[in-house]
């Protein structure tokens, strides 16, 4: 699976958003004020979307079609699909 490929770099991203998340934890029972606490939740939201892009570009390369190996329309056709997630999701 490509996952397993991409573990280490798959994984870090898992840890920095724990990380994200912990902070999140701080700050709340801290009591910050919304404005802080809106960021860290945006970042995480960020981070999380990122992490899913990847994962469902990895997933349409390997499991569909790879754009950059086919020159077929179903190719063009991943390769928009992977630019829209792109914009989309992150």
């Amino acid at each position: 699976m490509h996952t397993i490929k991409e573990k280490t770099k798959l994984i870090a991203r898992v840890r920095r958003i724990r990380g994200q998340a912990e902070a999140l934890e701080r700050a709340l029972e801290q009591e910050l004020g919304c404005a802080d606490v809106l960021m860290l939740v945006a970042s995480m939201r960020g981070a999380v979307n990122g992490l899913t892009a990847e994962v469902m570009e990895d997933h349409i390369r390997h499991h569909i079609v790879d754009p950059d190996k086919d020159n077929s329309s179903q190719a063009q056709g991943a390769a928009e699909l992977i630019e829209v997630l792109r914009t989309y999701i992150k």
